[in-house]
Formats: structure tokens, sequence, C-alpha cells
């Protein structure tokens, strides 16, 4: 088809126009709230306590016909009513960190207190904020465990914007904000002069992550943002090696004494910084080379950008801050301590199985596939325990990287031979072993990106993706 040169400017004028009037309906979108508090508790209590309510430099980047959460995703949930008629104004579930650590042995020794934060668009009048969670030992649904009202003509409201991290890099624009998912990347550990590093270290992470399905038929879906605060010193925290960086956003190895867990307990730095972007996830890159990282629902992902292994930990990590996949594998050492009982994960890829005839993924699950799926899981077992064995060792002579890099090269070529030899091994089932455990819990397929350093998700975990992504993106 042929266009007139009229038809082309008109075209083109359209266009320009349609941008023109998308950047202003996001510059008339209502401001950014968000709500600091502190988390203190142990394994057995918790209690909350109010920090300070900000309104952060740019308006709020979501959709706002998309402002309630029925996800069913997360540990917490918060809810933002309108005081004077109830109405539900804005809902979201998540993670935190005093969730993973209240898992740990140290809990059971002692009390700790964590900043956390919720963020939703500014009210214009008096607002009730709920917090609600998911007890262990309780049914699977959300039960409130602190609120507090919130009127925006507060003077104590912070109105003061924080330092700027420096100029934000645009690394993928598809549209405005309110109709994307808006990934903000951010540096930790650059100094000043490495920040061509960082921007090189965005763009490859971001070409990374639309490698894989399904972020790859989505992209179209995604903005993707950067900045990066600089670092006096290059390089981030490893206590376990004596190691120590006083780095912009507080990122370091060894969370909850697990040396490959790299997480920050500065939500501050991280939320001042963040806030100078339009955002709904995080990801932060650690100017490191060891393999390391880490990832919680609706909070924020990290991953060490030299590793050799950077590519898979930066999906895997990103599949559960992105959409709260659960872990599959159950043979690495945890911090966390075991289960004292069954209980349905909220998880969307893992399961107790307590009832097969209403498993989660059912209608994935071809007929004749039988629940539980038999596979390799013995044969697989004695492997891995092998393979834990040399990794420890590895770790306790600090060895250099690379020696744990062909280990992990090994261990792959090993895994993906054996757990494509079986039966069922591309079929969604439940397969034995996952969440941490080797009995009681079941995940959907055989391998997947979330159980090994296989290079891809599983169907019940691209089904999951998609799921968030429409929660954000306009469709």
């Amino acid at each position: 088809m042929f266009f007139k040169p009229w038809n082309l400017r008109r075209d083109l004028y359209l266009v320009a126009s349609l941008f023109l009037l998308s950047s202003v309906a996001y510059s008339a979108a209502p401001a950014t709230m968000r709500l600091d508090y502190y988390h203190t508790g142990n394994a057995t209590a918790e209690m909350f306590g109010l920090d300070r309510v900000v309104i952060e430099p740019l308006p709020w980047p979501g959709d706002l016909s998309k402002t309630i959460d029925d996800s069913n995703l997360g540990n917490y949930f918060f809810e933002v009513r309108d005081q004077a008629s109830g109405r539900l104004l804005y809902s979201r579930g998540f993670g935190s960190l005093f969730s993973e650590w209240s898992q740990t042995g140290e809990a059971k020794k002692l009390n700790r207190t964590f900043s956390e934060s919720l963020r939703f668009p500014a009210p214009t009048a008096l607002v009730k904020i709920t917090l609600k969670e998911r007890k262990e030992g309780k049914d699977a649904t959300f039960h409130e465990v602190w609120s507090m009202t919130v009127d925006p003509k507060d003077k104590f409201i912070d109105r003061v914007n924080p330092p700027s991290p420096g100029a934000l890099m645009t690394i993928q624009k598809m549209g405005e904000p309110a109709t994307k998912v808006d990934l903000l990347i951010l540096g930790d550990g650059y100094t000043a002069a490495e920040r061509g590093k960082f921007e090189q270290d965005a763009k490859r992470a971001t070409e990374i992550l639309f490698s894989r399905s399904p972020f790859r038929e989505h992209r179209h879906d995604f903005n993707v943002w950067a900045l990066c605060p600089p670092a006096e010193q290059s390089g981030t925290s490893r206590p376990s090696t004596g190691v120590y960086r006083h780095s912009p956003l507080g990122t370091s190895y060894d969370t909850f004494d697990s040396e490959r867990y790299m997480m920050t307990n500065d939500n501050h730095a991280l939320r001042d910084v963040a806030s100078y972007a339009p955002y709904e996830f995080i990801e932060i890159l650690a100017n490191a080379k060891t393999y390391g990282g880490g990832g919680i629902f609706n909070l924020y992902a990290t991953v060490a950008i030299d590793s050799e292994w950077a590519p898979y930990v930066f999906v895997h990590e990103f599949g559960h801050h992105f959409a709260g996949l659960a872990d599959e594998y159950y043979t690495s050492d945890v911090s966390y301590l075991p289960a004292t009982q069954r209980m349905e994960p909220w998880e969307p890829n893992v399961t107790a199985l307590l009832e097969p005839a209403i498993l989660k993924w059912k209608n994935l699950v071809a007929p004749g596939t039988p629940l539980p799926t038999p596979w390799h899981k013995a044969e697989f077992e004695a492997y891995e325990h092998e393979i834990q064995a040399e990794r420890h060792h590895i770790r306790a002579e600090n060895q250099p990287e690379s020696g744990m890099d062909a280990l992990f090269e090994k261990e792959k070529k090993h895994e993906d031979e054996l757990l494509a030899t079986d039966r069922y091994s591309d079929h969604v089932g439940a397969f034995e072993g996952a969440n941490y455990e080797s009995r009681g819990y079941y995940r959907p397929q055989e391998n997947c990106i979330m159980f090994t350093r296989y290079d891809r998700f599983c169907a019940v975990c691209r089904h999951a993706i998609e799921q968030v992504i429409g929660m954000y993106a306009a469709q």
C-alpha cells in the first residue's frame, strides 16, 4: 500500500500527538506516597511501628485502572481504604526480609528490626492502611497484623526530595509508565569512574532477561530504567572473606549467614535512590564477581553481575521477585528451618499435594500423568550430595572462583542429561522435592530454572509470570 505525502505527515503528527498526550497524562498522575515502617520481632512474635510518610519526587507510575491485587500472592498484603466510605483504593501482596529471617535459627535467639515500605498513589482524603499476613499454622488467608490512618494534609509528611543519585538512564522505553511494566535496574558498588561499566552491565542484563521465555515474548510490555549512585570504593561487602564496602545501597553477601545470599538491609537508601525513577520492580546489579544473588517477591532482586553464572542467577532471582516463584531445589544448604507442618504454599509453582484432585496447576497436567509423578529422584540426590561436598570444600579453602564455576558447569551438564531421560520429563505433573525439602513438597516439572541451573522456566512458572505482566501492562 502506498501513502500520499500528506497522509504520512498526518500519521506522524498523530503519533507525536499521542506521545505528547500520554506524557501529559503521566505528569497529571497522582503523587507517589510511601509509608516507611519498622518491622521488629523474632521467630514467634512481631510488632510494627511508623517511621515516616513520604511523598516521592515522581508521580505514580502505575495504571490507575489496575490498583486492586487479586493474585493472592505474597506472605503479606496491604490495603489502602478511604476512611469515610471504606472503599478499597489500592492493594498489593509482597514478601519481606523479616519473613525470611523469622524462619532462621537466629530468630529463635534474638530480636531484629527491619525497615520496610508500602508505596501507593497519594490519596486526596484520610485513608486507613491495613497490613495483613499469612500465619503458619493458620489457614492460607491473610490476617490483619497492623493498621494506621494517614491524612494526606498532615504537615509532618516528608515532602523534601532526597539527594539525586544521578541521571536516569533509559535502557528500554516501550511506552508511558502507566501502560507498561516498569523495571528499574540499580547499580551498587560502582564508582563514578565505573558509570560506563554499569550502563553496559544494565544493557547486558536487559538482554539476558528478554532472551528467556516468557519475557522474550512480552518485551514490548516492559520499560527498563537504570540508576547508579556513585560508590566511594568499587565492589560490595563479603564478610565471610573479610571484605567490607560502604556501598550506596548496602548490598552484601552472607545474608543470614548464607555465603551466596546477597541482599541489603538499608531500605531507606534503596527507596530514596529508587524514588528518582518510575518503577514497580527493582533489580540490583552488584559490581562483584563471586557467585551470588537473591530475590524477594515485590521487594527487589540482586545479582553479582560479573559472575560467570550471572545470567542464571539474575533470571532465577528475578522469578522470585517478579512472580513470587518458590525455590524448587532442596539439596543446597539454606538458612531456613524446615516447616513444622505441611500447608499448601501460596507460591504458584510448588504444592504440598494435600488434595491431588484440586492441584493448582491441574489444567496443565496431561491425562494419564500420575500424581505424584515418578522421576530419577534417588539418583539425583546421590549425585547432588557429592556436588555439595565439593562446593563446601572449595569455599572452605577459599579457592579461586574458577573452581566453583567449573564445578557448576559439571553439575549442570549432568543434571540436564539426567532430568531429560524420564518417561515424564517433558510433562507437567507433581515431582516430589521442592521448597527446600526432599519430602512433602512437589514442583510442576522435572526441570526448571527454579530447580537447577537449567536455561528455561517450566510451563507453570511461565504462566505465573504472564499473570503478573497482565497486572501492570496494558493488554
